[in-house]
């Protein structure tokens, strides 16, 4: 018996896959990326985070199809931002704030997914947004966002920092990441078994 192909398990994080009047149903979602040619898809909660399995090495290439193939069968632009399940991992289990700040009452940590590596210009610019209620954290394509008060207290913005950041972007609870990867980690003990 020849073994298949090799694949690899990734995340799709999707921009605003149901917001501005738009409403994509999660069946229809995991339709969409099967007929893609993905298999193992699965969806989790409907914010928009795909959960899939490709042959495809090239997380980059994965997105610009993606984005293509939805915005064709939707009708309308849905940035994409896909990265593997070690990956996924990684940020899940990133310590960019001391358990003490990231676990006060009243604090969200948020991840801002960006399509590829930040440059020192970005992450400057994501810096200068520090005050006593926000604090930030870059490393690779995220940004960690530490919110001291309720995000819709912040003078900061998800569209603020996707001006400073010259990009667009997506952002996650940790709580969801860290689900995520749990649900990943899950998958991968039960293939096993």
């Amino acid at each position: 018996m020849t073994p298949g192909p090799a694949v690899t398990r990734y995340v799709a994080f999707l921009r605003a896959i149901n917001v501005g009047g738009h409403v994509v149903k999660m069946d229809r979602l995991r339709q969409l990326f099967e007929a893609m040619g993905f298999s193992g898809v699965k969806t989790f909660i409907a914010s928009g985070n795909v959960l899939f399995d490709s042959p495809s090495g090239d997380p980059a290439a994965l997105e610009s199809t993606i984005a293509k193939r939805l915005a064709k069968a939707l009708g309308y632009e849905v940035a994409t931002f896909v990265r593997s399940a070690q990956a996924v991992r990684r940020i899940a289990g990133s310590a960019s704030f001391s358990p003490a700040d990231s676990g006060a009452p009243g604090t969200s940590v948020y991840v801002g997914f960006f399509g590829g590596p930040l440059s020192s210009a970005a992450r400057k610019a994501v810096l200068a947004f520090r005050t006593d209620q926000d604090d930030f954290h870059t490393d690779r394509c995220e940004m960690y966002w530490l919110c001291r008060i309720s995000v819709l207290d912040s003078k900061v913005s998800w569209a603020r920092l996707e001006k400073a950041l010259g990009g667009r972007a997506t952002f996650r609870n940790i709580k969801t990441v860290r689900r995520i990867a749990a649900t990943l980690e899950a998958t991968v003990i039960a293939r096993r078994t």
